[in-house]
Protein backbone atom coordinates (compact mmCIF):
# COMPACT_ATOMS: atom_id res chain seq x y z
CA UNK A 1 0.00 0.00 0.00
CA UNK A 2 2.87 2.30 0.78
CA UNK A 3 5.48 1.57 -2.25
CA UNK A 4 5.87 4.37 -4.55
CA UNK A 5 7.26 4.02 -8.12
CA UNK A 6 9.97 7.44 -7.60
CA UNK A 7 11.15 9.45 -4.48
CA UNK A 8 8.36 11.66 -2.80
CA UNK A 9 7.79 13.23 0.05
CA UNK A 10 6.34 10.75 2.24
CA UNK A 11 2.12 10.78 2.43
CA UNK A 12 1.19 8.79 5.02
CA UNK A 13 -2.47 7.85 5.03
CA UNK A 14 -2.39 7.10 9.09
CA UNK A 15 -6.28 7.21 9.15
CA UNK A 16 -6.91 4.35 7.36
CA UNK A 17 -4.94 2.05 9.33
CA UNK A 18 -6.75 -0.31 10.91
CA UNK A 19 -4.35 -0.39 14.11
CA UNK A 20 -5.66 -0.16 18.09
CA UNK A 21 -4.64 2.32 19.54
CA UNK A 22 -1.36 3.49 20.84
CA UNK A 23 -0.71 1.70 24.38
CA UNK A 24 -1.33 4.04 28.01
CA UNK A 25 0.53 3.03 30.72
CA UNK A 26 -3.03 2.54 32.52
CA UNK A 27 -3.26 -0.77 30.28
CA UNK A 28 -1.28 -2.63 31.50
CA UNK A 29 -0.66 -4.32 35.31
CA UNK A 30 2.96 -3.33 36.82
CA UNK A 31 3.59 -5.54 39.60
CA UNK A 32 6.62 -4.36 41.53
CA UNK A 33 6.58 -0.57 41.37
CA UNK A 34 9.75 0.54 42.83
CA UNK A 35 9.79 1.82 46.10
CA UNK A 36 11.21 5.41 46.80
CA UNK A 37 14.25 6.05 47.99
CA UNK A 38 14.48 7.79 50.61
CA UNK A 39 11.48 9.46 49.89
CA UNK A 40 12.64 10.30 46.76
CA UNK A 41 10.74 8.95 43.39
CA UNK A 42 13.60 6.90 41.35
CA UNK A 43 11.72 4.68 39.44
CA UNK A 44 12.45 5.95 36.17
CA UNK A 45 14.25 9.57 37.06
CA UNK A 46 16.80 10.72 34.54
CA UNK A 47 20.45 10.92 34.98
CA UNK A 48 19.87 15.01 35.06
CA UNK A 49 17.54 14.44 38.50
CA UNK A 50 19.42 12.20 40.48
CA UNK A 51 22.64 14.59 39.86
CA UNK A 52 20.27 17.04 41.38
CA UNK A 53 19.59 15.08 44.30
CA UNK A 54 22.86 14.04 44.38
CA UNK A 55 25.06 17.31 44.28
CA UNK A 56 21.79 18.64 46.55
CA UNK A 57 22.63 16.01 49.07
CA UNK A 58 19.24 14.98 49.35
CA UNK A 59 20.50 11.42 48.44
CA UNK A 60 23.93 9.95 48.98
CA UNK A 61 25.46 7.69 46.66
CA UNK A 62 25.83 5.09 48.98
CA UNK A 63 21.74 5.48 49.39
CA UNK A 64 21.34 5.29 45.65
CA UNK A 65 23.35 2.30 45.09
CA UNK A 66 21.42 0.50 48.38
CA UNK A 67 17.85 1.38 46.37
CA UNK A 68 19.25 -0.05 43.19
CA UNK A 69 20.30 -3.17 45.24
CA UNK A 70 17.23 -3.49 46.89
CA UNK A 71 15.34 -3.45 43.14
CA UNK A 72 17.61 -6.40 41.88
CA UNK A 73 16.46 -8.32 44.76
CA UNK A 74 13.04 -7.44 44.05
CA UNK A 75 12.74 -8.12 40.22
CA UNK A 76 16.08 -9.51 39.13
CA UNK A 77 14.11 -13.16 40.06
CA UNK A 78 12.26 -13.03 37.32
CA UNK A 79 14.40 -11.03 34.51
CA UNK A 80 17.57 -12.89 35.49
CA UNK A 81 19.58 -9.69 33.77
CA UNK A 82 22.75 -9.40 36.36
CA UNK A 83 25.41 -12.07 35.69
CA UNK A 84 27.15 -11.08 39.03
CA UNK A 85 27.14 -8.44 41.29
CA UNK A 86 30.43 -6.34 42.42
CA UNK A 87 30.50 -6.84 46.42
CA UNK A 88 32.85 -3.25 46.68
CA UNK A 89 29.90 -1.48 45.04
CA UNK A 90 28.43 0.49 48.58
CA UNK A 91 32.43 1.20 49.39
CA UNK A 92 33.07 2.52 45.70
CA UNK A 93 30.30 4.45 46.57
CA UNK A 94 31.71 5.56 50.09
CA UNK A 95 34.58 6.74 48.44
CA UNK A 96 32.26 9.23 45.93
CA UNK A 97 30.00 10.42 48.30
CA UNK A 98 33.22 11.79 50.19
CA UNK A 99 34.27 13.32 47.20
CA UNK A 100 31.13 15.28 46.80
CA UNK A 101 31.56 16.07 50.29
CA UNK A 102 34.81 17.51 49.58
CA UNK A 103 33.56 19.48 46.94
CA UNK A 104 34.97 17.42 43.99
CA UNK A 105 32.74 16.06 41.53
CA UNK A 106 34.28 14.03 38.33
CA UNK A 107 31.90 14.39 35.90
CA UNK A 108 28.05 14.27 35.77
CA UNK A 109 27.96 10.79 35.93
CA UNK A 110 29.77 10.96 39.79
CA UNK A 111 27.54 8.53 41.64
CA UNK A 112 25.41 6.83 38.81
CA UNK A 113 24.90 3.46 39.05
CA UNK A 114 26.10 1.28 36.37
CA UNK A 115 25.96 -2.41 35.05
CA UNK A 116 28.66 -3.85 31.91
CA UNK A 117 27.82 -6.56 29.81
CA UNK A 118 29.89 -9.98 31.24
CA UNK A 119 32.05 -9.67 28.04
CA UNK A 120 33.52 -6.02 29.45
CA UNK A 121 36.64 -6.47 30.80
CA UNK A 122 36.68 -5.71 34.83
CA UNK A 123 40.03 -5.64 36.29
CA UNK A 124 38.32 -6.47 40.40
CA UNK A 125 36.37 -8.95 42.25
CA UNK A 126 33.77 -9.65 39.39
CA UNK A 127 34.94 -12.45 36.86
CA UNK A 128 34.65 -11.45 33.02
CA UNK A 129 33.63 -14.55 30.76
CA UNK A 130 31.09 -13.64 27.71
CA UNK A 131 28.54 -15.62 30.07
CA UNK A 132 31.08 -19.00 29.30
CA UNK A 133 32.39 -21.58 31.83
CA UNK A 134 35.41 -21.67 30.04
CA UNK A 135 36.64 -18.59 30.93
CA UNK A 136 35.69 -19.09 34.85
CA UNK A 137 38.53 -18.32 37.07
CA UNK A 138 40.52 -16.56 34.42
CA UNK A 139 42.15 -12.91 35.36
CA UNK A 140 41.95 -10.30 33.11
CA UNK A 141 45.34 -8.13 32.72
CA UNK A 142 43.40 -4.27 32.99
CA UNK A 143 40.00 -2.79 32.81
CA UNK A 144 38.44 -2.38 29.60
CA UNK A 145 39.13 1.23 28.37
CA UNK A 146 36.08 2.25 28.60
CA UNK A 147 35.64 0.91 31.88
CA UNK A 148 38.37 2.47 32.55
CA UNK A 149 37.00 5.94 31.42
CA UNK A 150 33.54 4.88 33.82
CA UNK A 151 35.28 4.86 36.81
CA UNK A 152 37.47 8.26 36.07
CA UNK A 153 33.75 10.10 35.55
CA UNK A 154 32.81 8.39 38.74
CA UNK A 155 30.40 5.79 37.94
CA UNK A 156 29.84 2.89 40.13
CA UNK A 157 29.84 -0.39 38.33
CA UNK A 158 27.61 -2.54 40.15
CA UNK A 159 28.64 -5.14 38.70
CA UNK A 160 28.30 -7.52 35.05
CA UNK A 161 24.89 -7.93 33.37
CA UNK A 162 23.37 -11.36 31.32
CA UNK A 163 24.64 -11.82 28.05
CA UNK A 164 24.35 -14.28 25.04
CA UNK A 165 27.51 -16.76 25.77
CA UNK A 166 29.78 -15.32 22.93
CA UNK A 167 27.76 -12.84 21.93
CA UNK A 168 26.40 -15.25 20.16
CA UNK A 169 29.44 -16.71 18.25
CA UNK A 170 29.45 -20.06 19.68
CA UNK A 171 25.72 -21.53 17.74
CA UNK A 172 23.52 -20.30 14.69
CA UNK A 173 20.86 -22.31 16.13
CA UNK A 174 20.25 -20.72 20.27
CA UNK A 175 18.05 -19.43 22.23
CA UNK A 176 18.97 -15.44 22.92
CA UNK A 177 20.18 -14.29 25.89
CA UNK A 178 21.44 -17.12 27.42
CA UNK A 179 24.84 -18.73 28.48
CA UNK A 180 25.91 -21.50 30.49
CA UNK A 181 27.21 -19.20 33.16
CA UNK A 182 24.44 -16.85 33.60
CA UNK A 183 21.19 -18.77 32.84
CA UNK A 184 18.50 -17.36 30.27
CA UNK A 185 18.09 -13.35 30.62
CA UNK A 186 14.25 -13.22 30.42
CA UNK A 187 12.08 -10.40 28.40
CA UNK A 188 10.63 -8.63 30.90
CA UNK A 189 7.66 -7.01 29.31
CA UNK A 190 6.73 -11.18 28.43
CA UNK A 191 8.76 -13.33 29.86
CA UNK A 192 7.88 -16.10 27.24
CA UNK A 193 9.29 -13.49 24.46
CA UNK A 194 13.26 -13.64 23.50
CA UNK A 195 14.74 -10.23 24.97
CA UNK A 196 16.74 -9.40 21.99
CA UNK A 197 20.41 -9.08 21.23
CA UNK A 198 23.39 -10.47 22.97
CA UNK A 199 23.31 -7.43 25.52
CA UNK A 200 19.96 -8.70 26.56
CA UNK A 201 21.06 -8.25 30.27
CA UNK A 202 22.02 -4.62 29.48
CA UNK A 203 18.93 -3.34 27.73
CA UNK A 204 16.35 -5.52 30.41
CA UNK A 205 18.56 -4.41 33.68
CA UNK A 206 17.88 -0.36 32.16
CA UNK A 207 14.00 -0.95 32.02
CA UNK A 208 13.07 -2.62 35.31
CA UNK A 209 15.54 0.36 36.99
CA UNK A 210 17.79 -1.96 38.40
CA UNK A 211 20.22 0.65 37.14
CA UNK A 212 20.17 4.31 35.84
CA UNK A 213 22.06 3.40 32.86
CA UNK A 214 24.03 0.13 31.24
CA UNK A 215 26.42 -0.78 28.51
CA UNK A 216 26.67 -3.42 25.98
CA UNK A 217 28.49 -4.25 22.54
CA UNK A 218 27.33 -5.09 19.18
CA UNK A 219 28.78 -6.57 16.57
CA UNK A 220 25.24 -6.82 14.58
CA UNK A 221 22.04 -5.68 15.96
CA UNK A 222 23.15 -6.75 20.13
CA UNK A 223 22.53 -3.29 21.39
CA UNK A 224 19.53 -2.10 18.93
CA UNK A 225 17.42 -5.37 19.59
CA UNK A 226 17.16 -5.35 23.43
CA UNK A 227 17.24 -1.42 23.54
CA UNK A 228 14.14 -2.57 21.39
CA UNK A 229 12.64 -5.19 23.36
CA UNK A 230 13.45 -3.10 26.00
CA UNK A 231 11.12 -0.09 25.59
CA UNK A 232 14.30 2.20 26.27
CA UNK A 233 17.33 3.87 23.85
CA UNK A 234 19.62 2.30 22.82
CA UNK A 235 23.04 4.17 20.76
CA UNK A 236 25.11 2.10 18.89
CA UNK A 237 28.10 4.21 18.10
CA UNK A 238 30.30 4.32 14.81
CA UNK A 239 33.24 1.68 15.13
CA UNK A 240 36.12 3.50 16.01
CA UNK A 241 34.20 6.49 18.16
CA UNK A 242 34.46 3.92 21.62
CA UNK A 243 37.67 1.75 22.55
CA UNK A 244 37.18 -2.01 22.05
CA UNK A 245 40.09 -2.95 23.92
CA UNK A 246 39.73 -5.23 26.83
CA UNK A 247 36.69 -6.60 25.35
CA UNK A 248 35.73 -10.22 24.39
CA UNK A 249 35.95 -9.57 20.72
CA UNK A 250 33.90 -11.05 17.44
CA UNK A 251 34.65 -8.61 15.02
CA UNK A 252 37.73 -5.64 14.74
CA UNK A 253 35.29 -4.36 11.50
CA UNK A 254 32.16 -4.52 13.27
CA UNK A 255 32.38 -4.25 17.25
CA UNK A 256 31.80 -1.78 18.97
CA UNK A 257 30.52 -0.62 22.60
CA UNK A 258 27.30 1.39 23.25
CA UNK A 259 24.95 2.50 25.60
CA UNK A 260 21.57 2.29 27.44
CA UNK A 261 19.49 4.40 29.10
CA UNK A 262 15.66 5.38 29.17
CA UNK A 263 15.92 8.44 27.18
CA UNK A 264 18.50 9.29 24.63
CA UNK A 265 19.60 12.27 27.22
CA UNK A 266 20.43 10.00 30.05
CA UNK A 267 22.28 7.75 26.76
CA UNK A 268 24.35 10.14 25.99
CA UNK A 269 25.40 11.10 29.22
CA UNK A 270 26.74 7.01 29.14
CA UNK A 271 28.53 8.04 25.59
CA UNK A 272 30.03 10.94 27.06
CA UNK A 273 31.82 8.58 29.62
CA UNK A 274 33.36 6.17 27.52
CA UNK A 275 33.90 7.73 23.93
CA UNK A 276 37.64 9.11 23.01
CA UNK A 277 40.90 7.86 21.45
CA UNK A 278 42.48 5.10 23.23
CA UNK A 279 46.38 3.96 21.99
CA UNK A 280 45.32 0.03 22.41
CA UNK A 281 42.77 0.38 19.91
CA UNK A 282 43.75 1.97 16.47
CA UNK A 283 40.20 2.17 15.05
CA UNK A 284 39.75 5.30 17.61
CA UNK A 285 42.36 7.38 15.48
CA UNK A 286 39.47 7.72 12.55
CA UNK A 287 37.51 10.11 15.44
CA UNK A 288 40.46 12.27 15.97
CA UNK A 289 38.89 15.84 14.78
CA UNK A 290 35.45 14.59 14.12
CA UNK A 291 34.19 14.49 17.45
CA UNK A 292 32.62 17.48 19.47
CA UNK A 293 33.31 17.42 23.62
CA UNK A 294 30.30 16.13 24.73
CA UNK A 295 27.40 14.72 23.10
CA UNK A 296 24.78 15.63 25.60
CA UNK A 297 24.60 18.92 24.37
CA UNK A 298 22.67 17.70 21.50
CA UNK A 299 19.49 16.99 23.54
CA UNK A 300 18.87 20.14 24.43
CA UNK A 301 17.49 21.38 20.52
CA UNK A 302 13.32 21.00 21.25
CA UNK A 303 12.90 22.71 17.92
CA UNK A 304 15.82 20.39 16.01
CA UNK A 305 13.27 18.18 13.89
CA UNK A 306 12.10 21.57 12.30
CA UNK A 307 13.35 21.50 8.38
CA UNK A 308 15.08 18.41 8.99
CA UNK A 309 14.86 15.74 6.24
CA UNK A 310 14.82 12.05 6.79
CA UNK A 311 14.64 8.90 3.94
CA UNK A 312 12.91 6.15 4.27
CA UNK A 313 14.97 3.26 2.65
CA UNK A 314 11.18 1.08 2.46
CA UNK A 315 12.26 -1.49 -0.30
CA UNK A 316 13.44 -5.21 1.73
CA UNK A 317 13.48 -3.00 4.86
CA UNK A 318 10.06 -2.05 5.76
CA UNK A 319 8.26 -4.50 4.00
CA UNK A 320 7.51 -7.81 4.82
CA UNK A 321 9.84 -7.67 8.05
CA UNK A 322 8.13 -5.66 10.51
CA UNK A 323 4.94 -7.30 11.81
CA UNK A 324 1.28 -5.85 10.69
CA UNK A 325 0.68 -5.26 13.79
CA UNK A 326 3.64 -3.08 14.74
CA UNK A 327 3.93 -1.19 10.89
CA UNK A 328 0.45 1.39 11.55
CA UNK A 329 2.02 2.83 14.89
CA UNK A 330 5.52 3.48 13.17
CA UNK A 331 3.77 5.37 10.43
CA UNK A 332 1.87 7.12 12.76
CA UNK A 333 4.87 7.94 14.21
CA UNK A 334 5.94 8.83 11.18
CA UNK A 335 3.38 10.93 10.49
CA UNK A 336 3.88 12.93 14.06
CA UNK A 337 7.41 13.76 13.19
CA UNK A 338 5.94 15.37 9.97
CA UNK A 339 3.83 17.08 11.99
CA UNK A 340 6.86 18.74 13.90
CA UNK A 341 8.56 20.22 10.64
CA UNK A 342 10.61 16.85 9.76
CA UNK A 343 10.45 16.32 5.71
CA UNK A 344 10.05 13.00 5.10
CA UNK A 345 11.55 11.10 1.68
CA UNK A 346 10.54 7.35 0.70
CA UNK A 347 12.36 5.34 -1.65
CA UNK A 348 15.76 6.71 -0.23
CA UNK A 349 16.74 2.86 -0.76
CA UNK A 350 19.88 1.06 -1.09
CA UNK A 351 21.30 1.27 -4.03
CA UNK A 352 22.00 -2.72 -3.81
CA UNK A 353 18.89 -3.77 -1.55
CA UNK A 354 17.72 -6.90 -3.64
CA UNK A 355 21.37 -8.64 -3.21
CA UNK A 356 21.82 -7.63 0.56
CA UNK A 357 18.51 -8.43 1.33
CA UNK A 358 16.82 -11.52 1.15
CA UNK A 359 13.35 -11.89 -0.47
CA UNK A 360 11.83 -13.56 2.35
CA UNK A 361 13.01 -11.21 5.19
CA UNK A 362 16.71 -11.11 6.63
CA UNK A 363 19.59 -13.84 6.50
CA UNK A 364 22.68 -11.87 7.75
CA UNK A 365 24.05 -15.48 5.73
CA UNK A 366 22.12 -13.97 2.12
CA UNK A 367 24.44 -14.66 -0.25
CA UNK A 368 27.88 -16.43 -1.44
CA UNK A 369 30.35 -16.77 0.86
CA UNK A 370 32.38 -13.69 -0.70
CA UNK A 371 29.71 -11.24 -0.23
CA UNK A 372 28.58 -12.56 3.10
CA UNK A 373 28.98 -10.52 7.09
CA UNK A 374 29.43 -14.42 8.09
CA UNK A 375 32.61 -14.54 6.15
CA UNK A 376 34.46 -11.58 8.11
CA UNK A 377 33.15 -12.41 10.97
CA UNK A 378 34.15 -15.75 11.23
CA UNK A 379 37.87 -15.21 10.23
CA UNK A 380 38.18 -12.16 12.46
CA UNK A 381 36.77 -13.72 15.23
CA UNK A 382 39.06 -16.62 15.27
CA UNK A 383 41.98 -13.84 15.17
CA UNK A 384 40.76 -11.41 17.87
CA UNK A 385 39.31 -14.15 20.41
CA UNK A 386 43.53 -15.76 20.07
CA UNK A 387 44.52 -12.38 20.88
CA UNK A 388 42.15 -11.18 23.83
CA UNK A 389 42.84 -14.76 25.61
CA UNK A 390 46.73 -14.33 25.15
CA UNK A 391 46.89 -11.83 27.78
CA UNK A 392 44.25 -13.08 30.25
CA UNK A 393 46.06 -15.11 33.49
CA UNK A 394 45.32 -18.19 35.57
CA UNK A 395 43.78 -20.15 32.57
CA UNK A 396 44.95 -22.51 29.86
CA UNK A 397 42.29 -21.86 27.46
CA UNK A 398 44.02 -19.50 24.51
CA UNK A 399 42.82 -20.65 21.28
CA UNK A 400 39.30 -21.62 19.92
CA UNK A 401 40.43 -24.72 19.96
CA UNK A 402 41.14 -24.52 23.52
CA UNK A 403 37.01 -23.23 23.38
CA UNK A 404 35.89 -26.02 21.44
CA UNK A 405 37.82 -28.48 23.03
CA UNK A 406 36.82 -27.42 26.51
CA UNK A 407 32.96 -27.51 25.15
CA UNK A 408 33.46 -31.22 24.11
CA UNK A 409 35.23 -32.38 27.30
CA UNK A 410 32.16 -34.79 29.58
CA UNK A 411 32.99 -32.43 32.40
CA UNK A 412 31.15 -29.31 30.31
CA UNK A 413 28.72 -31.15 28.70
CA UNK A 414 27.29 -33.23 32.00
CA UNK A 415 26.58 -29.83 32.66
CA UNK A 416 24.77 -28.97 29.15
CA UNK A 417 23.06 -32.06 28.82
CA UNK A 418 25.49 -34.48 28.10
CA UNK A 419 25.60 -34.22 24.29
CA UNK A 420 27.55 -32.16 22.12
CA UNK A 421 24.45 -31.40 19.89
CA UNK A 422 21.79 -31.27 22.11
CA UNK A 423 22.80 -28.93 25.17
CA UNK A 424 20.04 -26.53 26.45
CA UNK A 425 19.89 -23.73 24.31
CA UNK A 426 22.42 -24.75 21.32
CA UNK A 427 20.18 -27.31 19.45
CA UNK A 428 23.15 -26.90 16.56
CA UNK A 429 25.95 -27.27 19.60
CA UNK A 430 28.61 -25.00 18.74
CA UNK A 431 28.65 -25.06 14.66
CA UNK A 432 28.91 -21.03 14.96
CA UNK A 433 32.47 -22.05 16.24
CA UNK A 434 33.67 -25.27 14.77
CA UNK A 435 32.79 -22.72 11.22
CA UNK A 436 35.81 -19.70 12.56
CA UNK A 437 37.34 -22.69 13.52
CA UNK A 438 37.58 -24.19 9.88
CA UNK A 439 38.77 -20.66 8.45
CA UNK A 440 42.10 -20.90 10.80
CA UNK A 441 41.91 -16.96 10.53
CA UNK A 442 43.12 -16.90 7.22
CA UNK A 443 42.45 -13.54 5.31
CA UNK A 444 42.20 -15.43 1.90
CA UNK A 445 40.82 -14.16 -1.70
CA UNK A 446 37.16 -14.84 -0.19
CA UNK A 447 37.62 -13.05 3.08
CA UNK A 448 39.16 -10.03 1.37
CA UNK A 449 36.18 -10.30 -1.00
CA UNK A 450 33.39 -10.25 1.15
CA UNK A 451 34.92 -7.66 3.43
CA UNK A 452 34.93 -5.35 -0.02
CA UNK A 453 31.86 -6.52 -0.52
CA UNK A 454 30.00 -5.90 2.36
CA UNK A 455 31.85 -2.21 2.99
CA UNK A 456 30.85 -0.84 -0.72
CA UNK A 457 27.10 -2.30 -0.43
CA UNK A 458 26.36 -1.04 3.14
CA UNK A 459 28.67 2.82 3.14
CA UNK A 460 29.16 4.18 -0.33
CA UNK A 461 26.78 2.17 -2.32
CA UNK A 462 24.33 1.46 1.22
CA UNK A 463 23.69 3.98 3.67
CA UNK A 464 25.57 7.31 2.31
CA UNK A 465 23.51 6.81 -1.25
CA UNK A 466 20.39 6.49 0.59
CA UNK A 467 21.59 9.77 2.56
CA UNK A 468 22.07 11.57 -0.84
CA UNK A 469 19.47 10.62 -3.04
CA UNK A 470 18.17 12.16 -6.50
CA UNK A 471 14.66 13.64 -6.63
CA UNK A 472 12.42 12.81 -9.68
CA UNK A 473 13.17 16.02 -10.72
CA UNK A 474 16.89 15.42 -11.23
CA UNK A 475 18.17 17.28 -8.28
CA UNK A 476 20.04 15.75 -5.58
CA UNK A 477 19.07 16.07 -1.74
CA UNK A 478 20.41 15.31 1.41
CA UNK A 479 19.09 13.52 4.18
CA UNK A 480 20.14 13.88 8.32
CA UNK A 481 19.03 10.43 8.97
CA UNK A 482 17.55 7.39 7.74
CA UNK A 483 14.34 5.95 9.31
CA UNK A 484 14.14 2.30 9.83
CA UNK A 485 12.26 -0.01 12.13
CA UNK A 486 14.13 -1.39 15.17
CA UNK A 487 12.54 -4.83 14.40
CA UNK A 488 15.30 -7.74 15.16
CA UNK A 489 14.04 -9.42 12.05
CA UNK A 490 14.77 -6.62 10.21
CA UNK A 491 18.09 -6.50 7.96
CA UNK A 492 18.01 -2.28 9.20
CA UNK A 493 20.54 -3.05 11.74
CA UNK A 494 23.05 -5.43 10.08
CA UNK A 495 23.97 -2.94 7.22
CA UNK A 496 24.54 -0.05 10.01
CA UNK A 497 26.23 -2.63 12.06
CA UNK A 498 28.83 -3.88 7.87
CA UNK A 499 29.32 -0.01 7.21
CA UNK A 500 30.46 0.45 11.00
CA UNK A 501 27.85 3.29 10.84
CA UNK A 502 25.63 4.98 14.04
CA UNK A 503 22.20 3.67 15.06
CA UNK A 504 19.87 5.14 17.63
CA UNK A 505 16.62 3.78 18.51
CA UNK A 506 13.57 4.96 20.47
CA UNK A 507 10.52 3.66 21.89
CA UNK A 508 7.64 3.45 20.13
CA UNK A 509 5.04 0.86 21.30
CA UNK A 510 4.02 -2.65 22.84
CA UNK A 511 2.26 -4.81 20.12
CA UNK A 512 -0.15 -7.44 20.95
CA UNK A 513 2.12 -10.17 22.01
CA UNK A 514 2.97 -7.34 25.16
CA UNK A 515 6.39 -7.04 23.62
CA UNK A 516 8.17 -3.36 22.89
CA UNK A 517 8.92 -2.22 19.63
CA UNK A 518 11.18 0.71 18.62
CA UNK A 519 11.91 3.21 15.68
CA UNK A 520 15.89 3.90 14.31
CA UNK A 521 17.74 6.67 13.58
CA UNK A 522 21.06 5.89 10.86
CA UNK A 523 23.46 8.17 9.74
CA UNK A 524 27.21 8.06 8.19
CA UNK A 525 30.19 7.97 9.82
CA UNK A 526 30.34 9.86 13.26
CA UNK A 527 27.08 11.77 12.49
CA UNK A 528 26.47 11.15 16.62
CA UNK A 529 25.48 14.81 17.39
CA UNK A 530 23.15 15.01 14.21
CA UNK A 531 21.42 11.46 15.40
CA UNK A 532 21.59 12.59 19.10
CA UNK A 533 19.61 16.13 18.04
CA UNK A 534 17.22 13.52 15.48
CA UNK A 535 16.33 11.54 18.02
CA UNK A 536 16.43 13.13 21.38
CA UNK A 537 13.90 15.66 19.51
CA UNK A 538 11.57 13.01 18.21
CA UNK A 539 11.27 11.17 21.45
CA UNK A 540 9.72 14.61 22.96
CA UNK A 541 7.64 14.66 20.07
CA UNK A 542 6.72 11.04 20.07
CA UNK A 543 5.25 11.56 23.66
CA UNK A 544 6.44 10.10 27.60
CA UNK A 545 3.57 7.49 26.95
CA UNK A 546 5.88 5.31 24.42
CA UNK A 547 7.91 4.23 27.83
CA UNK A 548 5.79 1.49 29.48
CA UNK A 549 7.19 0.08 32.30
CA UNK A 550 7.73 -3.60 32.42
CA UNK A 551 4.40 -5.64 32.77
CA UNK A 552 6.36 -9.26 33.35
CA UNK A 553 3.70 -10.76 31.31
CA UNK A 554 3.51 -14.28 30.02
CA UNK A 555 1.03 -15.99 27.80
CA UNK A 556 -0.31 -19.13 28.47
CA UNK A 557 -1.55 -21.50 26.07
CA UNK A 558 -4.65 -19.74 25.01
CA UNK A 559 -2.95 -16.57 24.16
CA UNK A 560 -4.26 -15.22 27.42
CA UNK A 561 -2.18 -12.76 28.85
CA UNK A 562 -1.43 -13.82 31.87
CA UNK A 563 0.70 -12.09 34.90
CA UNK A 564 3.13 -14.15 36.37
CA UNK A 565 4.86 -12.44 38.13
CA UNK A 566 1.98 -12.01 40.45
CA UNK A 567 0.44 -14.99 40.06
CA UNK A 568 -3.00 -14.07 38.24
Amino acid sequence: MFLFLGLLVLNVQVAACTSPRLPDPADFIQPFPMAKCHGLPLEDASVAQIRRWLDGRALTVRQLVQCYLDRMEQVDPYVNAVMELNPDALSIADVLDAELAAGKKRSPVHGIPVLVKDNLATKDKVQTTAGSLALLGSIVPRDAHVVKRMRESGMVIMGHAGMSEWADMRSTDYSEGYSPRGGQVRNSYNLTQQPGGSSSGSGHSVTTNMVTLAFGTETDGSIISPAERSNIVGIKPTVGLTSRAGIIPESSHQDTVGVFGRTVEDAAYGLDAIFGFDWRDDATLEQLGKTPDNYVQFVRDKRALKGMKVGIPWDRLWTGVTTSLQLPALLEAVEILKQHGVEVYNNTNYKYVDEIVSPDGWNWAYGPTNQSEVTVVNVDFYNNIRAYLSELGNTTIRSLEDLVAFNDAPAHLASEGGKPDVAPAFASGQDGFLASLATKGIENSTYKQALTWCRRTSRAEGIDYALNPILPDGTRVHMDALLIPSDDSSPGTSIPAQAGYPIITVPIGIDAWHTPFGLSFVGTAFSEPTLIKIASAAQDALGPHRRVRPTFYEFNATNIPVNSAIGT
